[in-house]
């Protein structure tokens, strides 16, 4: 911990002891101060000491590191990513004053980046309530919920990504997961037959101490499912705090975060943040040879990709999406403003939709909005399930994308059959929301356009407008 200026952590120590339930009088005595201090200490009126923080580490038996940390540098990062918002756009914020916020007054730094990110919140609820009419039944969309609460951060959560580095350089000297599992938790692992899981590929047996894993997962997989099993065992507490932070209408919707997180979580202990970084610059993105690297799946590769949004170590921001063949989004992140469809299909035109044809092949595309906006992509076709001879599997394609001004550092734009980004594709969000009037793959009438009738006259695209 720095001795060369006062170090302030009032919100961390107050959320402490509201994690243990415990008053401030409570908090007093066990630490041999006056309930008055406590008080002071959490308003940060008072610093926190050397000797004060290692004697809550030695009271409540906690991890030093896990406490201790610059917050005024976190918040000034983080205070400089929010004030990039279009929302201040017409003020002059030099980065001085940002600093000087985060140092001097840091419970208002996070007043400031709470209603930040309610407000990132409220903005996406209200673009969901506009998709549906108004409709009051979509504040009751758990999937809504969840995915604002990812979107509304970026997804990015550097909490959950420092944890989980920590958990990843313990599991390396370990030897591995097994070796780790067994020496902390007192867990062993076993591969087991489908047909004895029944309906699992993952579970705890506490019983007989045991993480029961289905064989027919691979390599990738099975790491994967260890990786979310150690997020549930350590870092479930570190978890449900960011959960806390967001404004649940719903129980599901709630659920639905708290799986995505600990999702994320084990996806930054295969991937931990500081080294994927690295390497995915040094490779230039190229997600088939991170994916070797790494040990990891070309979805969970390019999921992971979307998270890298870490302040002050930011990489390119990108936007994935997983569709099956009808259709159907089965997950939506956006890191780079793409303007996904909240409801009702996405554009046909749009190469994710087509690479069903080609299966495992890396399709690249630019793509176009009506409003001008350039955006680089790749897809390609996962599969998952399978595993075994008559297993079903599901194949689906992935997508991930980035606003044009960053696919220069993108390794797929430098070969030489790359495609021109002056014959981008021209797509839509939907055919609701698109424009297009000549538009051969059309599948409804954008609204607020009158079809004209064909009684004299068909044209050649599904529908006439009136210029009106």
């Amino acid at each position: 911990m720095p001795t060369d200026r006062p170090v302030y952590m009032g919100p961390r120590l107050r959320r402490l002891r509201r994690d243990l339930g415990l008053t401030q009088a409570n908090m007093a005595a066990d630490l041999d101060i006056s309930a008055s201090y406590v008080a002071l200490l959490e308003r940060n009126q008072r610093p926190m000491t050397a000797d004060l923080l290692i004697r809550l580490a030695r009271t409540y038996r906690m991890d030093l590191s896990d406490f201790s940390g610059d917050t005024a540098e976190d918040y000034r990062v983080r205070l400089q990513v929010s004030l990039k918002d279009p929302l201040f756009a017409d003020l002059e914020l030099p980065p001085m004053e940002a600093g000087d916020v985060a140092t001097n007054y840091p419970a208002m730094a996070e007043a400031f980046l709470r209603l930040h990110t309610a407000y990132k919140e409220e903005q996406l609820a209200l673009a969901d309530r506009s998709g549906r009419g108004g409709e009051d039944s979509d504040e009751l969309d758990p999937v809504a919920e969840a995915r604002r609460f990812l979107a509304s951060r970026r997804n990015c959560f550097p909490a959950l990504d420092d944890a989980a580095e920590r958990i990843a350089a313990a599991v390396e000297e370990r030897g591995g997961f097994l070796s780790y599992l067994k020496a902390r938790h007192q867990l062993r692992v076993r591969r087991l037959p489908p047909e004895v899981l029944v309906d699992s590929v993952r579970r705890l047996d506490r019983h007989r101490e045991e993480v029961l894993l289905d064989e027919t997962l691979d390599t990738a997989s099975q790491n994967f499912q260890l990786a979310l099993q150690l997020a549930y065992l350590e870092l479930r507490r570190a978890i449900d705090d960011v959960v806390r932070e967001g404004h649940f209408a719903t129980e599901n919707g709630e659920r639905l975060a708290r799986r995505a997180l600990a999702s994320y979580t084990a996806a930054a202990i295969l991937m931990p943040y500081t080294a994927f970084a690295k390497a995915v610059e040094a490779r230039r993105y190229d997600v088939e040879a991170l994916a070797r690297q790494f040990g990891t799946s070309f979805e969970q590769t390019t999921h992971r990709m979307t998270t890298l949004q870490k302040p002050g170590a930011e990489c390119v921001p990108f936007f994935f999406i997983r569709v099956d063949p009808a259709g159907n989004v089965s997950k939506r992140l956006d890191g780079a403003g793409f303007p996904f469809a909240r409801h009702g299909g996405g554009c046909p035109l749009w190469s994710v939709h087509h690479v069903f044809r080609t299966p495992r092949k890396i399709v690249t595309q630019w793509l176009e909005l009506p409003d001008g906006q350039r955006f680089f992509s790749i897809a390609r076709t996962v599969m998952a399930g399978g595993g075994s001879y008559g297993a079903q599997g599901v194949e689906r394609a992935v997508a991930l994308g980035c606003a044009a001004e960053h696919a220069d550092r993108l390794i797929y734009t430098q070969a030489s059959d790359a495609p021109s980004p002056d014959n981008a594709t021209p797509i839509g969000v939907t055919c609701e929301l698109c424009h297009r009037t000549q538009c051969p793959a059309r599948s409804a009438p954008p609204i607020g356009r009158a079809v004209l009738p064909d009684d004299l006259r068909r044209t050649s695209v599904p529908f006439g407008f009136s210029d009106g």
